[in-house]
Protein backbone atom coordinates (compact mmCIF):
# COMPACT_ATOMS: atom_id res chain seq x y z
CA UNK A 1 0.00 0.00 0.00
CA UNK A 2 1.30 3.46 -0.94
CA UNK A 3 0.92 5.88 1.96
CA UNK A 4 -0.11 9.45 1.29
CA UNK A 5 -1.19 12.32 3.52
CA UNK A 6 -4.63 10.81 4.17
CA UNK A 7 -3.31 7.34 5.00
CA UNK A 8 -0.54 8.65 7.26
CA UNK A 9 -2.95 10.99 9.04
CA UNK A 10 -5.32 8.09 9.63
CA UNK A 11 -2.48 5.86 10.82
CA UNK A 12 -1.22 8.50 13.24
CA UNK A 13 -4.64 9.17 14.72
CA UNK A 14 -5.45 5.46 14.92
CA UNK A 15 -2.18 4.81 16.75
CA UNK A 16 -2.71 7.58 19.29
CA UNK A 17 -6.40 6.78 19.78
CA UNK A 18 -5.90 3.06 20.30
CA UNK A 19 -2.98 3.70 22.64
CA UNK A 20 -5.07 6.18 24.64
CA UNK A 21 -7.83 3.60 24.90
CA UNK A 22 -5.46 1.27 26.73
CA UNK A 23 -5.98 3.53 29.75
CA UNK A 24 -9.64 4.52 29.38
CA UNK A 25 -11.42 1.23 30.17
CA UNK A 26 -9.28 0.55 33.24
CA UNK A 27 -9.94 4.09 34.51
CA UNK A 28 -13.70 3.68 34.01
CA UNK A 29 -13.91 0.33 35.73
CA UNK A 30 -11.40 0.81 38.55
CA UNK A 31 -13.05 4.07 39.60
CA UNK A 32 -16.33 2.20 40.23
CA UNK A 33 -14.68 -0.83 41.86
CA UNK A 34 -12.68 1.39 44.21
CA UNK A 35 -15.86 3.30 45.13
CA UNK A 36 -17.65 0.00 45.85
CA UNK A 37 -14.81 -1.14 48.10
CA UNK A 38 -14.79 2.11 50.05
CA UNK A 39 -18.57 1.93 50.41
CA UNK A 40 -18.17 -1.46 52.07
CA UNK A 41 -15.46 0.02 54.32
CA UNK A 42 -17.72 2.86 55.45
CA UNK A 43 -20.60 0.45 56.07
CA UNK A 44 -18.59 -2.16 58.00
CA UNK A 45 -15.65 -0.22 59.43
CA UNK A 46 -13.33 -3.14 58.60
CA UNK A 47 -9.82 -1.87 57.84
CA UNK A 48 -9.19 -4.53 55.19
CA UNK A 49 -11.64 -2.69 52.93
CA UNK A 50 -9.81 0.61 53.52
CA UNK A 51 -6.58 -1.18 52.63
CA UNK A 52 -8.16 -2.54 49.45
CA UNK A 53 -9.49 0.89 48.50
CA UNK A 54 -6.06 2.47 48.91
CA UNK A 55 -4.24 -0.28 47.02
CA UNK A 56 -6.50 -0.43 43.98
CA UNK A 57 -6.87 3.37 44.15
CA UNK A 58 -3.10 3.72 43.75
CA UNK A 59 -3.19 1.65 40.57
CA UNK A 60 -6.16 3.70 39.39
CA UNK A 61 -4.17 6.90 39.94
CA UNK A 62 -1.20 5.72 37.87
CA UNK A 63 -3.50 4.76 35.03
CA UNK A 64 -5.52 7.97 35.31
CA UNK A 65 -2.49 10.26 34.96
CA UNK A 66 -1.18 8.54 31.86
CA UNK A 67 -4.67 8.40 30.36
CA UNK A 68 -5.01 12.17 30.72
CA UNK A 69 -1.62 12.76 29.08
CA UNK A 70 -2.45 10.66 26.03
CA UNK A 71 -5.98 12.09 25.74
CA UNK A 72 -4.74 15.67 25.49
CA UNK A 73 -2.48 14.68 22.59
CA UNK A 74 -5.46 13.26 20.73
CA UNK A 75 -7.47 16.47 21.01
CA UNK A 76 -4.61 18.54 19.61
CA UNK A 77 -4.56 16.32 16.54
CA UNK A 78 -8.00 17.54 15.49
CA UNK A 79 -6.51 20.97 14.86
CA UNK A 80 -3.14 19.82 13.54
CA UNK A 81 -3.89 16.86 11.28
CA UNK A 82 -7.62 17.26 10.68
CA UNK A 83 -8.05 20.99 10.30
CA UNK A 84 -10.69 20.87 7.55
CA UNK A 85 -12.70 18.39 9.59
CA UNK A 86 -12.49 20.77 12.56
CA UNK A 87 -13.58 23.67 10.37
CA UNK A 88 -16.40 21.78 8.68
CA UNK A 89 -18.07 20.22 11.73
CA UNK A 90 -16.44 22.02 14.65
CA UNK A 91 -19.70 23.73 15.67
CA UNK A 92 -21.18 20.33 16.52
CA UNK A 93 -18.18 18.20 17.41
CA UNK A 94 -16.58 20.85 19.59
CA UNK A 95 -19.57 21.30 21.89
CA UNK A 96 -19.46 17.91 23.68
CA UNK A 97 -15.66 18.08 23.87
CA UNK A 98 -15.88 21.48 25.58
CA UNK A 99 -18.53 20.23 27.99
CA UNK A 100 -16.40 17.17 28.72
CA UNK A 101 -13.50 19.42 29.69
CA UNK A 102 -15.55 21.84 31.77
CA UNK A 103 -18.03 19.49 33.39
CA UNK A 104 -16.48 16.05 33.59
CA UNK A 105 -12.72 16.35 33.48
CA UNK A 106 -12.51 19.19 36.01
CA UNK A 107 -14.86 17.29 38.32
CA UNK A 108 -12.68 14.22 38.02
CA UNK A 109 -9.34 16.03 38.28
CA UNK A 110 -10.42 18.21 41.20
CA UNK A 111 -11.55 15.36 43.40
CA UNK A 112 -8.83 12.86 42.48
CA UNK A 113 -6.39 14.90 44.58
CA UNK A 114 -8.75 14.81 47.54
CA UNK A 115 -9.08 11.06 47.10
CA UNK A 116 -5.34 10.52 47.55
CA UNK A 117 -4.56 13.18 50.14
CA UNK A 118 -7.82 13.44 52.05
CA UNK A 119 -7.84 10.18 53.98
CA UNK A 120 -6.81 11.82 57.27
CA UNK A 121 -8.45 15.19 56.56
CA UNK A 122 -11.97 14.14 55.65
CA UNK A 123 -14.54 12.10 57.49
CA UNK A 124 -15.25 8.60 56.24
CA UNK A 125 -18.46 9.67 54.54
CA UNK A 126 -16.81 12.81 53.16
CA UNK A 127 -14.02 10.79 51.60
CA UNK A 128 -16.52 8.27 50.23
CA UNK A 129 -18.39 11.12 48.54
CA UNK A 130 -15.11 12.27 46.97
CA UNK A 131 -14.43 8.75 45.67
CA UNK A 132 -17.86 8.49 44.06
CA UNK A 133 -17.43 11.94 42.49
CA UNK A 134 -14.16 10.76 40.93
CA UNK A 135 -16.00 7.71 39.54
CA UNK A 136 -18.90 9.82 38.25
CA UNK A 137 -16.47 12.28 36.64
CA UNK A 138 -14.66 9.44 34.89
CA UNK A 139 -17.87 8.10 33.43
CA UNK A 140 -19.13 11.58 32.49
CA UNK A 141 -15.91 12.06 30.51
CA UNK A 142 -16.71 8.93 28.53
CA UNK A 143 -20.29 10.10 28.00
CA UNK A 144 -19.37 13.36 26.30
CA UNK A 145 -16.60 11.85 24.21
CA UNK A 146 -18.98 9.15 23.00
CA UNK A 147 -21.67 11.71 22.23
CA UNK A 148 -19.13 13.40 19.94
CA UNK A 149 -18.14 10.10 18.37
CA UNK A 150 -21.75 8.95 18.10
CA UNK A 151 -22.55 12.07 16.10
CA UNK A 152 -19.80 11.12 13.64
CA UNK A 153 -21.50 7.74 13.22
CA UNK A 154 -25.01 9.19 13.00
CA UNK A 155 -24.96 12.97 12.29
CA UNK A 156 -28.31 14.18 13.64
CA UNK A 157 -29.34 17.61 14.86
CA UNK A 158 -27.26 19.50 12.27
CA UNK A 159 -27.56 20.87 8.73
CA UNK A 160 -25.16 22.20 6.13
CA UNK A 161 -25.19 25.99 5.72
CA UNK A 162 -24.38 26.98 2.12
CA UNK A 163 -23.49 30.51 3.23
CA UNK A 164 -20.76 29.46 5.68
CA UNK A 165 -19.89 26.15 3.97
CA UNK A 166 -20.03 24.41 7.34
CA UNK A 167 -22.25 22.04 9.28
CA UNK A 168 -24.19 23.88 11.98
CA UNK A 169 -26.08 22.52 14.97
CA UNK A 170 -29.86 22.79 14.86
CA UNK A 171 -30.73 20.78 17.97
CA UNK A 172 -28.37 20.14 20.87
CA UNK A 173 -30.85 17.67 22.36
CA UNK A 174 -30.83 15.56 19.19
CA UNK A 175 -27.04 15.43 19.41
CA UNK A 176 -27.20 14.65 23.13
CA UNK A 177 -29.83 11.91 22.86
CA UNK A 178 -28.52 10.46 19.60
CA UNK A 179 -29.50 6.79 19.76
CA UNK A 180 -26.12 5.68 18.44
CA UNK A 181 -24.24 7.75 21.04
CA UNK A 182 -26.33 6.40 23.91
CA UNK A 183 -25.87 2.79 22.76
CA UNK A 184 -22.12 3.33 22.36
CA UNK A 185 -21.85 4.89 25.81
CA UNK A 186 -23.46 2.07 27.77
CA UNK A 187 -21.64 -0.56 25.70
CA UNK A 188 -18.25 1.14 26.12
CA UNK A 189 -18.49 1.76 29.86
CA UNK A 190 -19.65 -1.83 30.42
CA UNK A 191 -16.60 -3.02 28.50
CA UNK A 192 -14.49 -0.81 30.77
CA UNK A 193 -16.04 -2.43 33.83
CA UNK A 194 -15.18 -5.87 32.44
CA UNK A 195 -11.60 -4.75 31.77
CA UNK A 196 -11.10 -3.49 35.33
CA UNK A 197 -12.75 -6.60 36.77
CA UNK A 198 -10.32 -8.85 34.92
CA UNK A 199 -7.42 -6.67 36.04
CA UNK A 200 -8.43 -6.90 39.71
CA UNK A 201 -9.19 -10.60 39.34
CA UNK A 202 -5.88 -11.37 37.63
CA UNK A 203 -3.70 -9.47 40.09
CA UNK A 204 -5.56 -11.09 43.00
CA UNK A 205 -5.08 -14.53 41.45
CA UNK A 206 -1.35 -13.81 41.21
CA UNK A 207 -1.26 -12.95 44.92
CA UNK A 208 -2.98 -16.24 45.79
CA UNK A 209 -0.55 -18.19 43.62
CA UNK A 210 2.32 -16.49 45.45
CA UNK A 211 0.68 -16.94 48.85
CA UNK A 212 0.68 -13.18 49.52
CA UNK A 213 -2.00 -10.76 50.76
CA UNK A 214 -4.55 -13.55 50.70
CA UNK A 215 -7.26 -11.76 52.66
CA UNK A 216 -7.16 -8.79 50.29
CA UNK A 217 -6.93 -11.04 47.24
CA UNK A 218 -9.97 -13.14 48.14
CA UNK A 219 -12.16 -10.16 48.89
CA UNK A 220 -10.99 -8.49 45.68
CA UNK A 221 -11.86 -11.59 43.68
CA UNK A 222 -15.32 -11.63 45.25
CA UNK A 223 -15.94 -8.01 44.22
CA UNK A 224 -14.38 -8.39 40.77
CA UNK A 225 -16.26 -11.60 39.97
CA UNK A 226 -19.67 -10.22 40.94
CA UNK A 227 -19.13 -6.86 39.27
CA UNK A 228 -17.44 -8.44 36.26
CA UNK A 229 -20.17 -11.03 35.69
CA UNK A 230 -22.89 -8.37 35.69
CA UNK A 231 -20.79 -6.19 33.39
CA UNK A 232 -19.95 -9.02 30.98
CA UNK A 233 -23.63 -9.89 30.65
CA UNK A 234 -24.38 -6.20 30.06
CA UNK A 235 -21.75 -5.99 27.32
CA UNK A 236 -23.44 -8.76 25.35
CA UNK A 237 -26.93 -7.31 25.79
CA UNK A 238 -25.83 -3.76 25.01
CA UNK A 239 -23.69 -4.97 22.12
CA UNK A 240 -26.85 -6.45 20.64
CA UNK A 241 -28.47 -3.03 20.99
CA UNK A 242 -25.51 -1.43 19.18
CA UNK A 243 -25.90 -3.94 16.36
CA UNK A 244 -29.59 -3.11 16.12
CA UNK A 245 -28.81 0.60 15.85
CA UNK A 246 -26.18 -0.13 13.18
CA UNK A 247 -28.80 -1.87 11.07
CA UNK A 248 -30.71 1.44 10.97
CA UNK A 249 -27.95 4.00 10.64
CA UNK A 250 -24.86 2.29 9.16
CA UNK A 251 -26.10 -0.46 6.91
CA UNK A 252 -22.83 -0.74 4.97
CA UNK A 253 -20.87 -1.31 8.17
CA UNK A 254 -23.28 -4.07 9.20
CA UNK A 255 -23.06 -5.73 5.79
CA UNK A 256 -19.25 -5.63 5.97
CA UNK A 257 -19.26 -7.08 9.50
CA UNK A 258 -21.31 -9.98 8.17
CA UNK A 259 -19.51 -10.35 4.85
CA UNK A 260 -22.99 -10.12 3.32
CA UNK A 261 -22.50 -9.28 -0.37
CA UNK A 262 -26.01 -10.14 -1.53
CA UNK A 263 -29.29 -9.28 0.16
CA UNK A 264 -30.50 -12.41 1.94
CA UNK A 265 -34.18 -13.34 2.25
CA UNK A 266 -35.57 -12.39 5.66
CA UNK A 267 -34.63 -13.44 8.27
CA UNK A 268 -30.95 -13.33 7.26
CA UNK A 269 -28.50 -15.97 8.58
CA UNK A 270 -25.46 -15.19 10.73
CA UNK A 271 -22.14 -16.17 9.15
CA UNK A 272 -20.22 -17.99 11.87
CA UNK A 273 -17.17 -18.57 9.69
CA UNK A 274 -16.12 -17.44 6.24
CA UNK A 275 -13.33 -15.94 4.16
CA UNK A 276 -14.40 -12.62 2.60
CA UNK A 277 -12.92 -12.07 -0.86
CA UNK A 278 -12.96 -8.36 -1.74
CA UNK A 279 -11.89 -8.89 -5.34
CA UNK A 280 -14.40 -11.62 -6.10
CA UNK A 281 -16.98 -9.76 -3.97
CA UNK A 282 -18.13 -12.84 -2.12
CA UNK A 283 -17.54 -14.68 1.15
CA UNK A 284 -16.09 -18.13 0.58
CA UNK A 285 -16.60 -21.23 2.75
CA UNK A 286 -19.38 -19.58 4.72
CA UNK A 287 -20.82 -21.50 7.67
CA UNK A 288 -24.11 -19.90 8.62
CA UNK A 289 -26.63 -20.06 11.44
CA UNK A 290 -30.13 -19.63 9.95
CA UNK A 291 -32.28 -16.66 11.00
CA UNK A 292 -29.84 -15.42 13.65
CA UNK A 293 -28.63 -12.23 11.91
CA UNK A 294 -32.16 -11.24 10.98
CA UNK A 295 -33.27 -11.55 14.58
CA UNK A 296 -30.25 -9.63 15.90
CA UNK A 297 -30.19 -6.94 13.22
CA UNK A 298 -33.90 -6.30 12.73
CA UNK A 299 -35.61 -8.12 15.63
CA UNK A 300 -38.12 -9.45 13.17
CA UNK A 301 -38.66 -12.38 10.83
CA UNK A 302 -39.78 -10.33 7.84
CA UNK A 303 -37.41 -7.36 7.49
CA UNK A 304 -34.49 -7.75 5.06
CA UNK A 305 -30.91 -6.71 5.74
CA UNK A 306 -29.49 -5.22 2.52
CA UNK A 307 -26.29 -6.69 1.12
CA UNK A 308 -23.23 -4.82 -0.09
CA UNK A 309 -24.20 -4.89 -3.78
CA UNK A 310 -27.59 -3.37 -3.07
CA UNK A 311 -26.03 -0.70 -0.84
CA UNK A 312 -23.49 0.17 -3.54
CA UNK A 313 -26.34 0.68 -6.02
CA UNK A 314 -27.99 2.96 -3.48
CA UNK A 315 -24.72 4.87 -3.00
CA UNK A 316 -24.44 5.37 -6.77
CA UNK A 317 -27.91 6.91 -6.83
CA UNK A 318 -27.00 9.16 -3.91
CA UNK A 319 -23.84 10.34 -5.70
CA UNK A 320 -25.97 11.36 -8.69
CA UNK A 321 -28.30 13.28 -6.39
CA UNK A 322 -25.33 14.75 -4.56
CA UNK A 323 -23.96 16.14 -7.82
CA UNK A 324 -27.26 17.98 -8.30
CA UNK A 325 -26.90 19.41 -4.79
CA UNK A 326 -23.29 20.40 -5.49
CA UNK A 327 -24.29 22.20 -8.69
CA UNK A 328 -26.99 24.14 -6.81
CA UNK A 329 -24.48 24.94 -4.05
CA UNK A 330 -21.98 26.38 -6.53
CA UNK A 331 -24.75 28.55 -8.00
CA UNK A 332 -25.69 29.80 -4.53
CA UNK A 333 -22.04 30.59 -3.79
CA UNK A 334 -21.63 32.46 -7.08
CA UNK A 335 -24.83 34.51 -7.05
CA UNK A 336 -25.24 34.99 -3.27
CA UNK A 337 -28.33 37.12 -2.59
CA UNK A 338 -29.41 36.97 -6.23
CA UNK A 339 -29.77 33.19 -6.23
CA UNK A 340 -33.12 32.12 -7.76
CA UNK A 341 -35.53 30.50 -5.34
CA UNK A 342 -35.79 27.37 -7.45
CA UNK A 343 -32.02 26.83 -7.11
CA UNK A 344 -32.23 27.11 -3.32
CA UNK A 345 -35.20 24.75 -3.35
CA UNK A 346 -33.20 22.26 -5.41
CA UNK A 347 -30.34 22.44 -2.94
CA UNK A 348 -32.68 21.88 0.01
CA UNK A 349 -34.19 18.88 -1.74
CA UNK A 350 -30.87 17.18 -2.46
CA UNK A 351 -28.63 18.54 0.33
CA UNK A 352 -28.74 15.30 2.34
CA UNK A 353 -26.73 13.67 -0.45
CA UNK A 354 -24.10 16.41 -0.84
CA UNK A 355 -21.52 14.35 1.04
CA UNK A 356 -21.74 11.59 -1.56
CA UNK A 357 -20.82 14.04 -4.31
CA UNK A 358 -17.78 15.03 -2.26
CA UNK A 359 -16.50 11.46 -2.59
CA UNK A 360 -15.75 12.32 -6.23
CA UNK A 361 -13.25 15.00 -5.17
CA UNK A 362 -10.74 12.26 -4.48
CA UNK A 363 -10.55 11.76 -8.27
CA UNK A 364 -11.75 14.99 -9.88
CA UNK A 365 -11.73 18.66 -8.89
CA UNK A 366 -15.34 19.39 -9.84
CA UNK A 367 -17.86 16.60 -9.17
CA UNK A 368 -20.07 17.98 -11.92
CA UNK A 369 -17.50 16.79 -14.46
CA UNK A 370 -17.75 13.15 -13.38
CA UNK A 371 -19.15 10.69 -15.91
CA UNK A 372 -21.31 7.68 -15.13
CA UNK A 373 -18.33 5.29 -15.10
CA UNK A 374 -16.49 7.35 -12.47
CA UNK A 375 -19.63 7.64 -10.36
CA UNK A 376 -20.16 3.87 -10.54
CA UNK A 377 -16.60 3.10 -9.48
CA UNK A 378 -16.68 5.73 -6.72
CA UNK A 379 -19.80 4.11 -5.28
CA UNK A 380 -17.62 1.11 -4.42
CA UNK A 381 -15.47 3.39 -2.25
CA UNK A 382 -18.32 3.27 0.28
CA UNK A 383 -17.40 -0.37 0.96
CA UNK A 384 -14.70 -0.69 3.64
CA UNK A 385 -12.19 -3.52 3.44
CA UNK A 386 -14.39 -6.39 4.58
CA UNK A 387 -12.14 -9.13 5.96
CA UNK A 388 -10.55 -7.15 8.87
CA UNK A 389 -13.97 -5.99 10.09
CA UNK A 390 -15.47 -9.45 9.60
CA UNK A 391 -12.84 -11.19 11.73
CA UNK A 392 -12.36 -8.41 14.30
CA UNK A 393 -16.08 -8.56 15.06
CA UNK A 394 -16.09 -12.33 15.51
CA UNK A 395 -13.03 -12.39 17.75
CA UNK A 396 -14.55 -9.61 19.86
CA UNK A 397 -17.86 -11.46 20.22
CA UNK A 398 -16.12 -14.75 21.02
CA UNK A 399 -14.07 -13.06 23.75
CA UNK A 400 -17.23 -11.46 25.13
CA UNK A 401 -18.88 -14.84 25.72
CA UNK A 402 -15.63 -16.22 27.16
CA UNK A 403 -15.61 -13.35 29.69
CA UNK A 404 -19.06 -14.40 30.91
CA UNK A 405 -17.88 -17.98 31.41
CA UNK A 406 -14.73 -16.96 33.32
CA UNK A 407 -16.52 -14.49 35.59
CA UNK A 408 -19.39 -16.93 36.23
CA UNK A 409 -16.89 -19.59 37.32
CA UNK A 410 -15.06 -17.29 39.75
CA UNK A 411 -18.36 -15.95 41.08
CA UNK A 412 -19.53 -19.49 41.73
CA UNK A 413 -16.30 -20.44 43.52
CA UNK A 414 -16.31 -17.23 45.55
CA UNK A 415 -19.95 -17.49 46.59
CA UNK A 416 -20.56 -21.21 47.01
CA UNK A 417 -17.18 -22.93 47.41
CA UNK A 418 -15.66 -21.01 50.31
CA UNK A 419 -13.30 -18.98 48.12
CA UNK A 420 -11.34 -22.10 47.11
CA UNK A 421 -9.81 -21.84 43.65
CA UNK A 422 -7.86 -24.54 41.77
CA UNK A 423 -4.38 -23.50 40.72
CA UNK A 424 -5.34 -23.82 37.06
CA UNK A 425 -8.14 -21.30 37.59
CA UNK A 426 -5.79 -18.86 39.32
CA UNK A 427 -3.31 -19.24 36.47
CA UNK A 428 -6.10 -18.64 33.96
CA UNK A 429 -7.08 -15.48 35.84
CA UNK A 430 -3.55 -14.10 35.46
CA UNK A 431 -3.24 -15.07 31.79
CA UNK A 432 -6.65 -13.55 30.96
CA UNK A 433 -5.71 -10.02 32.11
CA UNK A 434 -4.96 -8.67 28.57
CA UNK A 435 -8.03 -10.25 26.93
CA UNK A 436 -10.56 -7.45 27.65
CA UNK A 437 -8.16 -4.87 26.22
CA UNK A 438 -7.90 -6.91 23.03
CA UNK A 439 -11.70 -7.10 22.78
CA UNK A 440 -12.07 -3.35 23.43
CA UNK A 441 -9.51 -2.39 20.80
CA UNK A 442 -11.17 -4.71 18.28
CA UNK A 443 -14.51 -3.09 19.06
CA UNK A 444 -13.15 0.36 18.31
CA UNK A 445 -11.50 -0.96 15.16
CA UNK A 446 -14.85 -2.27 13.92
CA UNK A 447 -16.58 1.03 14.78
CA UNK A 448 -14.02 3.34 13.17
CA UNK A 449 -12.61 1.31 10.30
CA UNK A 450 -16.12 0.18 9.42
CA UNK A 451 -17.19 3.82 8.97
CA UNK A 452 -14.76 4.41 6.11
CA UNK A 453 -14.63 6.22 3.72
CA UNK A 454 -16.36 8.74 5.99
CA UNK A 455 -15.08 10.89 8.82
CA UNK A 456 -18.69 11.91 9.44
CA UNK A 457 -20.93 9.22 8.02
CA UNK A 458 -22.58 10.33 4.78
CA UNK A 459 -21.47 13.96 5.31
CA UNK A 460 -17.70 14.41 5.07
CA UNK A 461 -15.30 11.96 3.36
CA UNK A 462 -12.07 11.16 5.16
CA UNK A 463 -10.03 12.14 2.10
CA UNK A 464 -11.24 15.77 2.44
CA UNK A 465 -10.84 16.04 6.22
CA UNK A 466 -7.08 16.24 6.55
CA UNK A 467 -4.80 19.27 6.91
CA UNK A 468 -2.47 20.41 4.12
CA UNK A 469 0.64 18.73 5.50
CA UNK A 470 3.62 17.17 3.83
CA UNK A 471 4.37 13.47 4.05
CA UNK A 472 7.68 14.32 5.72
CA UNK A 473 5.88 16.24 8.48
CA UNK A 474 3.60 13.31 9.14
CA UNK A 475 6.42 10.75 9.16
CA UNK A 476 8.44 12.81 11.64
CA UNK A 477 5.51 13.38 13.99
CA UNK A 478 4.42 9.75 13.68
CA UNK A 479 7.90 8.60 14.66
CA UNK A 480 7.88 11.10 17.53
CA UNK A 481 4.52 9.84 18.80
CA UNK A 482 5.67 6.23 18.62
CA UNK A 483 8.83 7.04 20.59
CA UNK A 484 6.99 9.16 23.16
CA UNK A 485 4.18 6.67 23.66
CA UNK A 486 6.63 3.79 23.94
CA UNK A 487 8.34 5.63 26.80
CA UNK A 488 4.96 6.25 28.46
CA UNK A 489 4.06 2.59 28.07
CA UNK A 490 7.31 1.50 29.71
CA UNK A 491 6.69 3.95 32.57
CA UNK A 492 3.11 2.72 32.98
CA UNK A 493 4.12 -0.93 33.11
CA UNK A 494 7.06 -0.26 35.44
CA UNK A 495 4.92 1.68 37.91
CA UNK A 496 2.06 -0.81 37.82
CA UNK A 497 4.36 -3.78 38.34
CA UNK A 498 6.28 -1.97 41.08
CA UNK A 499 3.17 -1.30 43.15
CA UNK A 500 1.66 -4.72 42.46
CA UNK A 501 4.86 -6.42 43.67
CA UNK A 502 5.01 -4.06 46.65
CA UNK A 503 1.45 -4.92 47.60
CA UNK A 504 -1.03 -3.01 49.74
CA UNK A 505 -0.09 -0.43 52.34
CA UNK A 506 -0.88 -1.60 55.85
CA UNK A 507 -2.85 0.85 58.04
CA UNK A 508 -1.27 -0.43 61.27
CA UNK A 509 -2.99 1.92 63.71
CA UNK A 510 -6.45 1.43 62.32
CA UNK A 511 -5.94 -2.31 61.94
CA UNK A 512 -4.82 -2.67 65.55
CA UNK A 513 -7.85 -0.69 66.73
CA UNK A 514 -10.24 -2.86 64.77
CA UNK A 515 -8.51 -6.06 65.87
CA UNK A 516 -8.81 -5.07 69.54
CA UNK A 517 -12.49 -4.22 69.08
CA UNK A 518 -13.23 -7.59 67.55
CA UNK A 519 -10.69 -9.75 69.40
CA UNK A 520 -13.22 -12.08 70.93
CA UNK A 521 -15.05 -12.71 67.67
CA UNK A 522 -11.76 -13.38 65.87
CA UNK A 523 -10.69 -15.93 68.51
CA UNK A 524 -13.95 -17.83 68.19
CA UNK A 525 -14.18 -17.58 64.40
CA UNK A 526 -14.35 -21.10 62.94
CA UNK A 527 -12.68 -20.23 59.64
CA UNK A 528 -15.81 -20.60 57.58
CA UNK A 529 -17.57 -18.07 55.41
CA UNK A 530 -17.01 -16.31 52.11
CA UNK A 531 -13.85 -14.52 53.21
CA UNK A 532 -12.23 -17.28 55.30
CA UNK A 533 -8.50 -17.82 54.97
CA UNK A 534 -8.65 -21.04 52.98
CA UNK A 535 -5.76 -22.06 50.75
CA UNK A 536 -5.93 -22.49 47.01
CA UNK A 537 -6.61 -26.04 45.95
Amino acid sequence: MEFGVVELSRLQFAMTAMYHFLFVPLTLGLSIIVAIMETVYVMTGRPIWRQMTKFWGTLFGINFVLGVATGITMEFQFGMNWSYYSHYVGDIFGAPLAIEGLMAFFLEATFVGLFFFGWDRLSRRGHLLVTWLVAIGSNFSALWILIANGWMQNPVGAVFNPETMRMEMTSFFEVLFNEVAQAKFVHTVSAGYVTASFFVLGVSCWYLLKGRHQELARRSIAVAAAFGLASALSVVVLGDESGYETSHNQKMKLAAMEGMWETEPAPAPFTLFGIPDQEARETRYAIQIPWMMGLIGTRSLTQEIPGIHELVDEAEERIHRGVIAYDALMTIRAERDDTPEDVRATFEEYSDDLGYALLLKRYIEDPRDADDALIASTAWDTVPTVWPIFWAFRIMVGLGFAFIAVMAYFFYRASFRGMRFPRWALTLGVIAIPAPWIAAELGWFVAEFGRQPWTVDGVLPTALSVSHLGIGDLLVTLAGFIAFYTVLFVIEMALMLKYIRKGPFQDVEETDTWMARHEHRLRTHDGKGPFAETPAE
